[in-house]
Parts: C-alpha cells; sequence; structure tokens
C-alpha cells in the first residue's frame, strides 16, 4: 500500500513474501509510482528489527563520541574514491555537478562547509575495491562485528525484497537486479552532525549537508529523532519539503545511477539536511543529528562478468 506524509509516500512490505503473491506485485506497483514520481518514500515492515537499527545508533554514538586521536586511527585514505574510514568535521564538502576549480575551492573552505564527521564501511566481497578501515578492537570492542551483522542485515532486505520489489513495480522479472548485484558492494555510513549554536547554522556559517543526488542504485537512510532531511519538490525547482523521521521505516531513494538506467523514468531527487529551527529551552543550541544511509551500487554484470 501507499500513502503519504507530506508528498513522501510509505511503501509497506508486510505482504511482500518471497514476491510471487498478487500482494507482492500489488506492492512493486506501488513502489514503482513512488520512485517515478518522488523518488523517495518510506520502506516500512522491512525485516530490518528495530531494536538492531537502535542498537546500531548506540554503536554509532559511541564511536562518534571517541577522543578524536582515536577516531583518527582509522583514517579515510587520501584517494576521494575509498569510501572507507573515518572523516573528521568540514572533510568531506558534499557539491552538485561543480566542476571549476575555484567554485569548489570556495566550497571546501569558504563560508559554508558541512558541519558534520563520518564513518564508512564498504562490503567485502569476492571482488571488493579495497579494505575496510577499522579501529584496533581494543578501541571499541564489538563494534566492528556489530556493523558487518548490519551490514548483512541491510543487505538480505536489499536482495530478498527491495530489488525484486522494484523489478517487479517495472513489469520485470523480480530477480532482475539482483543479477546486477551479486557481489554486495554496498555502502553503509554512519553520519554525526555535531551540535553547534543556532547562530551558527541561521547566519549560514555552517551547514549539515548540501543539496545533491546519489550516485548509485539506491539508497536507505535511517534517521534519529532530531530530523532535517529535505527533499525537492518534483517539478518545483529549489522548494523543499521536510521528511520527517518515522520510527519503524526508512528512507528510501533512487540513485543517479538507476534514474540513468531507467532511462530517467526513475527520479534521483535533490535532498539535502538542514539544522533544525530553534526550540524552547534548547539553550541556543542545535541538537546533534545522527543518520545511517546504506547505499547500494551496482557492480557485477551476470552476462559479461565484470564490473562496471
Amino acid at each position: 500500500m501507499a500513502m503519504a506524509i507530506e508528498s513522501i509516500p510509505i511503501i509497506d512490505f508486510a505482504d511482500f513474501g518471497d514476491g510471487t503473491s498478487p500482494e507482492a506485485h500489488e506492492i512493486g506497483k506501488s513502489f514503482f509510482k513512488a520512485c517515478k514520481d518522488v523518488g523517495f518514500a518510506y520502506l516500512i515492515n522491512t525485516g530490518i528489527p528495530q531494536e538492531m537499527v537502535d542498537g546500531m545508533f548506540d554503536w554509532s554514538a559511541k564511536f562518534f563520541a571517541l577522543p578524536l586521536s582515536t577516531k583518527q586511527k582509522a583514517p579515510h585514505p587520501p584517494e576521494g574514491w575509498k569510501h572507507v574510514g573515518y572523516s573528521p568535521i568540514g572533510l568531506e564538502q558534499v557539491s552538485q555537478m561543480i566542476f571549476d576549480p575555484t567554485e569548489l575551492a570556495s566550497i571546501r573552505k569558504g563560508k559554508y562547509p558541512d558541519y558534520k564527521e563520518s564513518f564508512d564501511i564498504f562490503g567485502q566481497g569476492p571482488t571488493k575495491r579495497f579494505d575496510n578501515v577499522w579501529l584496533p578492537e581494543s578501541d571499541l570492542p564489538g563494534f566492528r562485528s556489530y556493523t558487518m551483522k548490519y551490514w548483512d542485515t541491510c543487505r538480505q532486505f536489499q536482495m530478498e525484497r527491495l530489488l525484486p520489489a522494484l523489478a517487479l513495480g517495472m513489469g520485470l522479472d523480480r530477480g532482475f537486479f539482483n543479477g546486477y548485484h551479486g557481489d554486495g558492494n554496498n555502502q553503509l555510513r554512519l553520519l554525526h552532525y555535531p551540535e553547534g549554536p543556532v547562530e551558527m547554522f541561521e547566519s549560514g556559517e555552517k551547514g549539515r549537508m548540501g543539496g545533491h543526488t546519489d550516485f548509485c542504485t539506491c539508497t536507505m537512510l535511517f534517521q534519529d529523532d532530531v530530523g532535517g532531511l529535505e527533499v525537492e519538490c518534483p517539478g518545483r525547482e529549489g522548494i523543499f519539503v521536510s521528511v520527517p523521521p518515522v520510527r519503524g521505516a526508512a528512507v528510501f531513494n533512487i540513485g543517479d545511477f538507476l534514474m540513468r538506467w531507467s532511462n530517467d523514468i526513475l527520479k534521483s531527487t535533490l535532498h539535502r539536511v538542514r539544522a533544525p529551527p530553534r526550540r524552547e529551552g534548547d539553550g541556543g543550541k542545535t541538537r546533534e543529528r545522527f543518520s545511517i544511509p546504506y547505499v547500494c551500487h551496482f557492480v557485477h554484470s551476470p552476462t559479461r562478468g565484470r564490473k562496471c
């Protein structure tokens, strides 16, 4: 079924089963419509236990609470395309279709830097592109094993329900997309947006994450209760609507690759993260925010046996 919270549909996977029933086909149709009309949807009853999501947020908070010197024991490699390890506040700056060196330098060092830090993990399948970078186990015992278990659980939903539902909605065999994602080379991101003075965000001195689309097949995002995610309204350039947190739901969005793959039928929609507005009793501080995107990448061709 599909409903609307503001303009974001909710897709319920409770009756999807193995993808062969009439209910599964209806879910696929609703999912496809959401991806075509908006490019975003809330996903519920995914089979990813809420207690596991809560646990991952707990581990994320523990990681980012560590001293900077400890977090830097797992540094992001100097190559920008190796999306693993820890990136401190201000290192990663999001831009969209900007190639001029002067303008890029302004984004990286100018007035509007993204005020966030991150830790990235990639799948480690047989055709992995690079190794993950982890803290020593003694610095955060159990973090690595829980994080990879969470990665595996998201991957299971992707392959058993998410991609099959999208394929059914497009009138394809339910296993169509699975064949192109067989290596599991997906990315899990732990994101932390620290608290800061409200004036710092209202003045534009700092931001959280600028407007962008994702360079992937699709993304599932798990949010805490703070909010701040906004999506551009289809057909209304520059007009953004809030995507508030819904407990028990993951936020799904189409990536650029799938938009191109579908001949632009599916929509890779611009989105951003903004600091929440002032609240009474907040002491002039904007609350910190945590989010966990799980990014699904096309890797393996079943007919040619090579990576793209």
